[in-house]
């Protein structure tokens, strides 16, 4: 019975850690669309984040102006830690370190492709009930896909009120996640079964 406790214990610490992971990945793909930093959900998600993505900013800064390698690079430090207590604590002992490392780059695809995933539901959801909402998550969803959907509407434009483009973007995350995130998890081993919410 202490041992299905503690395993549901760790369970949970691995899924707060994953949602982390995820509010960070959030941080660093509203950067790099240029989404407006001043919208206060953008505001609220730099303030969560902060206090992990500040001992990289010192070293680590954006790359181009948009990518924020300082959030990624928390991300993947978080992940590779969170990995080794885990299954230290779980009793497995020091997992291989290329599988940490493994591990760590498919929970961050894994939270960009999630994020990418509930914004396009979103989008078409609002794009039904809501075309011209002004409310700011709203407007922050819209700048967050389009640098995804732009390149995809130039190959496949709307036929009239039907726009195919977002079918197109949840199939490619879906092979994506399916063959590279996939694969990832696979070869991380023992450190696979934390990847992911």
């Amino acid at each position: 019975m202490g041992n299905q406790l503690g395993n549901a214990g760790l369970l949970l610490v691995n899924t707060l850690i994953n949602i982390y992971i995820f509010m960070m990945m959030l941080r660093f793909l509203l950067q790099a669309s240029g989404a407006d930093y001043y919208n206060p959900i953008s505001q609220s998600v730099v303030k969560i984040t902060q206090p992990v993505v500040r001992p990289f900013q010192g070293f680590l800064g954006p790359v181009m102006g948009r990518f924020d390698l300082a959030t990624l690079a928390a991300a993947f430090v978080l992940k590779a830690v969170s990995i080794v207590v885990i299954l230290q604590i779980a009793g497995f002992g020091m997992p291989p370190v290329a599988g940490i490392a493994i591990g760590a780059v498919a929970a961050i695809a894994n939270a960009i492709l999630k994020i990418y995933f509930f914004a396009l539901i979103v989008m078409i959801i609002l794009s039904w009930v809501a075309p011209n909402a002004s409310h700011p998550g709203a407007l922050l969803i819209m700048q967050l896909v389009e640098p995804i959907m732009a390149p995809v509407r130039k190959v496949i434009p709307p036929l009239g009120m039907i726009d195919l483009s977002p079918i197109v973007v949840f199939i490619a995350i879906s092979i994506i996640d399916g063959i590279v995130v996939g694969s990832l998890t696979r070869a991380a081993g023992i450190s696979g079964a934390l990847v992911g919410l």
